[in-house]
């Protein structure tokens, strides 16, 4: 007989662009959900991460870095942050303690006032810093009177997770599962195959194409045995010099990210993989609200499927 239900809801993971919310999600889940890179704004989507134990089940929120938007793609991001802060049981804000305090913070503060449930702080990135400059961080969020727990954590290391997931499953309501518990995430596989790719474009292009580009799926193929799955893909790019450093010399940059892009996707898909990548000039695709809706296809629909 399965073991009951104790324990059910959902955590909203916020903070401001880099803070970690990713890295720390796919740590509590043991298993890789959402795409990490050093950029920000590598989120873009509210992601859902699914951990289902004895206790019960709890539900990430893994949301885009909330800043000030500057085009129609970052509002979108903006939005899916704050509705997820007014959706979820419990909010976690993540900060990192190796950028200064600024307006952004305290912007998050001013929105944290307006959540009702549990609002837990994790200053992250803990290994990067020394001890003693957290103290007058801590004691500075203590003042605010917001939070029920303050935890120093680094999720890349793990230090100091355990405690704060006990944290959560501490204050989690009681109920029955919100998903099937075999589930890690609601997300279609091919949403999940296009943000890797997406992961390996942030990761080869660097500081050269900060948040100018984004990946469209065009096709997918199923070979009937079930063994070849071939995915054609375009990286989009608002520029023509953008267009060029994707490339790269007679093509060596497309080529570095469909080999790295390739076997991620076999190891995640459990198959092999024929993927076929083009790079499309698409200006001011940012602002599109044709190219927007068609990067918000896939996550929607499992969104749908979850009402």
């Amino acid at each position: 007989m399965p073991s009951k239900v104790k324990r059910s809801g959902t955590v909203a993971l916020i903070g401001r662009p880099n803070a970690g919310k990713s890295t720390l999600m796919n740590h509590l889940l043991e298993e890789k959900v959402a795409i990490v890179s050093d950029k920000p704004q590598t989120t873009r989507h509210r992601l859902v991460g699914i951990l289902s134990e004895d206790r019960g089940q709890l539900v990430f929120l893994d949301t885009p870095g909330i800043h000030k938007p500057a085009h129609r793609l970052n509002r979108t991001m903006v939005r899916h942050a704050t509705e997820a802060l007014r959706e979820a049981d419990i909010v976690c804000l993540l900060v990192d303690v190796t950028e200064r305090s600024g307006a952004g913070d305290r912007f998050l503060l001013e929105l944290l006032k307006q959540v009702e449930g549990p609002r837990i702080l994790a200053l992250n990135k803990i290994d990067r810093v020394a001890k003693p400059t957290l103290l007058p961080r801590i004691a500075f969020y203590d003042e605010t009177g917001l939070f029920e727990e303050i935890l120093p954590i680094s999720a890349r290391r793990g230090d100091g997770c355990d405690l704060l997931l006990s944290t959560f499953w501490e204050r989690l309501p009681e109920g029955e599962a919100l998903y099937d518990p075999e589930l890690l995430t609601i997300h279609p596989e091919r949403f999940l195959a296009i943000e890797r790719i997406r992961e390996k474009v942030l990761i080869q292009t660097r500081g050269e194409l900060p948040f100018t580009t984004a990946v469209l799926l065009d096709r997918w193929e199923e070979e009937p045995s079930g063994g070849l799955v071939r995915i054609y893909a375009s990286i989009l790019a608002e520029r023509p010099g953008q267009k060029k450093i994707l490339i790269g010399k007679q093509g060596s940059r497309i080529k570095a990210i469909g080999t790295a892009a390739r076997k991620d996707l076999e190891e995640f898909l459990e198959k092999r993989v024929y993927l076929d990548l083009q790079v499309k000039l698409e200006p001011d695709w940012r602002e599109s609200r044709k190219v927007l809706r068609e990067l918000d296809r896939e996550v929607d629909l499992a969104f749908e499927t979850e009402e």
